[in-house]
Order: structure tokens, then sequence, then C-alpha cells
């Protein structure tokens, strides 16, 4: 169960679903895990022991190196939060499937997700 404030996952990027294909494929191989799919370009991971999702989307403004995700439970409180202790928004508050998030830069250069469930869910 995530918890608020807390690392919930690290994302690993993937060029596209083909990348992403190799790289679960990969890990399934070399250590055993076993990943759930949310349509093509994303799956993830619990048996890592922190979760791990390979992002396989196409999009050019995905991050390109490894991304540290939190859960909070008011998204929306907590990028005010960031935003007053320094940050930079690079993506905006979007939904995907099982919730919202959005990704901010601190002020040593590090892209952050931040996510919550949908409440409209």
């Amino acid at each position: 169960m995530p918890q608020n404030n807390r690392i919930d996952l690290v994302e690993l990027p993937a060029a596209d679903a083909a990348a992403l294909s190799a790289a679960r494929t990969f890990y399934e191989s070399a250590f055993g895990w076993t990943f759930t799919a949310y349509g093509d370009a994303y799956a993830d991971t619990a048996d890592s022991g922190v979760t791990l999702g390979l992002n396989g989307s196409a999009d050019p403004t995905q991050q390109r190196a490894a991304l540290t995700v939190l859960f909070v439970d008011d998204l929306e409180a907590t990028k005010e939060r960031v935003i007053a202790a320094g940050a930079a928004i690079r993506h905006d508050i979007y939904p995907f499937p099982g919730g919202r998030r959005f990704h901010f830069v601190d002020p040593a250069g590090n892209e952050i997700a931040a996510w919550s469930h949908d409440p409209a869910q």
C-alpha cells in the first residue's frame, strides 16, 4: 500500500514498446520477476523489492533516466509545496491508468514525479 510522502516506485525509461518488451524479458529472465502490463507502453513489478516500472512511451518529453516516483495523498497541495520550496514543474498534473501525477525538477536538477490516486475513480 502506498504511503504519503514516501518513495513508491522507480521507473526506468524504454524508448518505445519494443524496448519495453525487451527490458521486461531481460528482467524476467535474469531475476525471475513477474510484470503486470498496463497497455503496450507500461509495465511494473513489485518483485524487485520496490515497485519497478518500465515506461515505454515514445513521447520525446518523457524522462531519459531512472525516475523516482513519490506517492502523496494530496497532489495539488504537494505541487504547491514543491513550487514554494524552489522546484520547477516539468510536467503538470496528468492522468494515467490508476491515478494522476506531475513531474518536477529539484534545485539540484533531479527530475522526480509525485502521484496520487484519482479522486474521480
